[in-house]
């Protein structure tokens, strides 16, 4: 005859659960160890699976490093020119349109003079500079005064663009540095720039200085107001033995080593080697060969550690 227990309230019946549970852990615990671990020990040992990495090696290689800094600003023309008209009137014609080439002194709009009772021949708004009709902000008709823009002039045979250098690299640039221009109009095109301009003064706030990039724009691929980023290499290193940095790793001493495969490959040993130049990406190694397998770093993988190489 089966006896239902009764509990007074829900709390109780958890209580009983977990009482009932604890003592069942308890003699499954004390079966194991009487007839498993007491009679044999070594056969627990077995069951546990000691841990396997499994890495891919990466060889050195010889490369010639860079040592890069990556920044980016708009692009504008070497000279710019905004044009205002001398007198105040109606805007009687354009003569020139975007994209005409202009001469300085050379006639862009005609102005006519709004006064009554008196006539006037048309007042010439002339460029400024030599360069290319970039905009005109006008149509004829509109009322103009002398601060009302008329067009605007470039001259874009030279592009420049201007950036903001942080502090700690001032020790790395000069005048005559060369750098790399990139824009996404023209994805696949590199355009070469030099450091034309230093500041002599680091902005207190920002800590960094501002310089200017010029770059041959004779082609007229590049337009003032495009975004470019601009590549430029602070040091190089050519025909360097390098390795990815990620699998450089650091003694307690501050020196260096990588984790190579054992002769069975099936351990990681310590081998210290010695760094030199580098970059972002890859660092210069000494003391070991050319495409030595060199495991790639995962996390806890040490020395002596059980791995298999892919």
């Amino acid at each position: 005859m089966t006896q239902t227990i009764k509990y007074r309230n829900e709390k109780e019946r958890k209580i009983a659960g977990y009482i009932l549970g604890a003592v069942a852990l308890v003699i499954i615990g004390a079966l194991v160890y009487n007839f498993v671990i007491k009679k044999d020990p070594a056969k627990v040992l077995d069951q546990v699976n000691t841990e396997v990495f499994s890495v891919s090696v990466e060889k050195p290689k010889m490369r010639d490093l860079k040592h890069q800094l990556l920044t980016s600003g708009s692009l504008k023309a070497l000279e710019e020119a905004v044009i205002y008209p001398r007198v105040s009137g109606k805007l009687l014609k354009n003569i020139l349109r975007e994209g005409d080439k202009v001469k300085k002194g050379q006639t862009i709009s005609l102005i006519e003079r709004d006064e009554v009772g008196a006539k006037y021949e048309p007042v010439v708004v002339p460029s400024t500079i030599n360069g290319v009709v970039g905009r005109i902000y006008l149509d004829p008709g509109a009322n103009v005064v002398t601060s009302t823009p008329i067009a605007l002039v470039v001259n874009q045979d030279t592009i420049r663009i201007a950036v903001d250098i942080p502090e700690r690299y001032i020790g790395e640039i000069s005048k005559g540095q060369k750098a790399w221009l990139t824009v996404e109009a023209l994805p696949n095109q590199k355009f070469e720039a030099v450091l034309d301009l230093i500041s002599p003064v680091v902005d207190s706030l920002s800590r960094s200085v501002a310089v200017e990039f010029k770059a041959d724009n004779k082609e007229g691929k590049l337009m003032s107001g495009m975004f470019a980023k601009l590549d430029i290499s602070l040091a190089e290193q050519k025909n360097a033995l390098s390795l990815s940095k990620k699998n450089i790793l650091e003694n307690k001493d501050g020196s260096y080593y990588v984790l190579v495969p054992s002769a069975d490959k099936k351990t990681a040993v310590k081998k210290n080697i010695q760094v030199g130049f580098k970059n972002n990406d890859h660092w210069q190694i000494s003391g070991i060969a050319e495409n030595q397998p060199v495991l790639n770093f995962v996390f806890g993988l040490k020395e002596g550690s059980s791995i298999e190489v892919k």
